[in-house]
C-alpha cells in the first residue's frame, strides 16, 4: 500500500507544482493522444509517446521562450534525464494514461466507434 501512496505523492507533486504552461501541454497532449488512439489496447505505448512529446515540447519551450542556448540546453536535459527517477516517469505516464483513456472514451461515445 505504501507503494501506491508513493505513486500518488509523485502524481500530486506533478499536478500541484508544475507551471500552467506545462499543465496545458500535458492536457493538450493527453486529449490529442486519446483522440488519435485507435484502440484502448495501445494506451501504454501512446502514453509513453506522449511522455516523449512532452519532453520535446519542454525542450522547445526552453529554447524558444526561455531564449536559452540550444546545445547547452540539450546537454543539460540529457544529464537531467540520466538522473530522472522512475517514480516520476511512472507518475507522468499514469497521468497520460488517465487523460488518454478519458478522451478516448469521450471520442467513442460522441463520435461512435470508428
Amino acid at each position: 500500500m505504501s507503494f501506491l501512496m508513493e505513486i500518488w505523492g509523485a502524481v500530486h507533486a506533478i499536478l500541484t507544482t508544475s507551471d500552467v504552461i506545462t499543465l496545458g501541454m500535458i492536457a493538450v497532449l493527453g486529449l490529442a493522444a486519446g483522440f488519435v488512439m485507435m484502440s484502448p489496447a495501445t494506451v501504454i505505448q501512446t502514453a509513453l509517446l506522449a511522455d516523449l512529446a512532452l519532453a520535446l515540447l519542454k525542450y522547445a519551450q526552453a529554447v524558444t521562450l526561455g531564449k536559452q542556448n540550444a546545445s547547452a540546453t540539450a546537454t543539460a536535459y540529457w544529464k537531467a534525464f540520466q538522473a530522472f527517477h522512475m517514480m516520476d516517469l511512472l507518475a507522468y505516464t499514469l497521468i497520460f494514461v488517465v487523460l488518454i483513456l478519458v478522451s478516448h472514451i469521450a471520442r467513442t461515445l460522441i463520435l461512435g466507434r470508428r
